[in-house]
């Protein structure tokens, strides 16, 4: 993902004004502007009232995952919002993973007492209040200065599992402080194995319960609206990113009184004196490895020995060497649509996955989930749970921790209500019967 965030076409705008925001940005200003990051006391007071009080007005009008969507680009700036926003190439499969849930229908029963509706189910041997995980996002800052700590304490307010990125802004310690549900992490086959197997260490001491492994970015996927919008590290903002920072002056001078940005997992391994969020980014990507195969796979959850998950599943092949090395489920999910342009959608991979598979995984769809009804049609044809990423990602944008828990709250009601009327109490008699390929 993060080589990805150097943009090989940016328009370059050579005025002071611009080099200063794109240093900001990708936090290059040195220490003269850091000692002026902080804004005195009584306007940060001010202006987090503010932005509160937008906040719960916004979120008073959002009714639904869409409504949040739309608030959420009123409230962060272009480049921040079209990198959460965006996919790859012509976003065919961002655009399918979504449109795909309607092939599918409904076979309600009635006349059943439905007065009693229970949504727990576990996962990886976890308890969860209801089908829906929090995917791990890279940067969450970016929406919010609450980042993955707002992430994961709603996740755990609600009731669910909330998996932390490798590129989280957050450490495994931070968040662990903050979040008391069950907590994954995200991490990806790097050439240093050192690192790997330090992560481990650290989620076990941090009492993370699952590891989840990204396997579908062997390279980046072409994502051009941040090449229109030029961000990256470092920024190269188009003019109309440039002005957009201005129409937002609320995430800005939010980004200003915040702290110092950066990748919080690895920013260890910054050279010494050099903690700059550029660098940082730059070390990720070297570690990247396109040669990595199913032995680096297998070595993982060897090393790991507790629930591990494998993400970025997208034939049933895959699915079956996933069981095969012994993880314990595996994450339908084709990026977001932000890899590999023409990829299936989770949902139409979904029923054919679960037969071949069986029982021997826990099968969980990522992708294209916006309602709470997108969910049980998922259950329906053999799914465990269900991942979500923007939906919350929207919610943090738009309200930080309160925001994402509006997200949590409209789909665990959404799956409740829909759940009666589909004539069903329990999450385990949700199955195929209740739905149908539409004709």
């Amino acid at each position: 993902m993060l080589s990805r965030l150097k943009p090989d076409i940016t328009i370059d705008i050579k005025s002071g004004l611009h080099a200063g925001l794109a240093d900001l940005l990708s936090c290059r200003l040195g220490r003269p502007l850091r000692s002026l990051r902080m804004l005195p006391p009584f306007l940060s007071r001010l202006l987090s009232r503010i932005d509160a009080m937008v906040a719960a007005w916004c979120l008073a009008r959002s009714h639904n995952v869409a409504d949040l969507r739309r608030w959420a680009r009123f409230r962060v700036p272009a480049p921040m919002f079209h990198f959460m926003d965006g996919a790859a190439d012509d976003e065919v499969t961002l655009a399918r993973s979504q449109s795909d849930f309607a092939r599918y229908e409904f076979l309600p029963r009635y006349l059943v007492d439905v007065s009693n509706v229970d949504t727990s189910t576990t996962i990886m041997g976890a308890p969860i209040d209801f089908p829906v995980v929090l995917a791990p996002t890279g940067m969450s800052r970016l929406f919010n200065n609450a980042g993955e700590l707002a992430v994961a304490r709603a996740a755990a307010e609600a009731g669910t599992s909330y998996a932390l990125s490798t590129v989280g802004t957050y450490s495994i310690e931070q968040v662990a402080e903050v979040c008391s549900g069950p907590k994954w992490f995200q991490l990806y086959v790097f050439r240093d194995r050192t690192l790997v197997n330090e992560f481990m260490d650290r989620c076990r001491a941090a009492r993370f319960h699952a590891l989840c492994l990204t396997i579908d970015v062997p390279i980046v996927g072409n994502r051009e609206r941040d090449l229109r919008t030029g961000f990256g590290f470092p920024p190269q903002l188009s003019v109309a990113s440039w002005l957009d920072f201005f129409l937002h002056p609320l995430w800005s001078l939010k980004y200003l009184d915040g702290e110092p940005f950066q990748l919080a997992n690895v920013a260890h391994k910054a050279p010494p004196g050099d903690a700059e969020l550029t660098t940082l980014v730059d070390y990720v990507s070297s570690q990247y490895d396109p040669s990595v195969d199913w032995d680096a796979a297998a070595w993982m959850v060897e090393q790991w020995q507790g629930p591990f998950a494998i993400k970025g599943i997208a034939s049933v092949e895959d699915a079956l060497r996933a069981a095969d090395i012994g993880a314990n489920a595996v994450i339908l999910s084709n990026h977001g649509g932000r890899q590999l342009d023409g990829a299936a959608s989770s949902i139409s991979l979904l029923a054919d996955v679960k037969q071949a598979v069986g029982e021997r995984v826990e099968v969980i769809l990522d992708g294209g989930v916006r309602r709470g009804s997108d969910v049980i049609k998922a259950l329906a044809l053999g799914a465990q749970a269900c991942m979500i990423g923007r939906p919350y990602l929207f919610g943090l944008g738009v309200g930080g921790e309160a925001g994402v828990a509006h997200v949590l709250a409209l789909l665990r009601a959404e799956i409740e209500r829909d759940m009666a009327l589909l004539g069903v109490t329990r999450i385990e008699q949700i199955t195929s019967d209740y739905v149908r390929e539409r004709r």
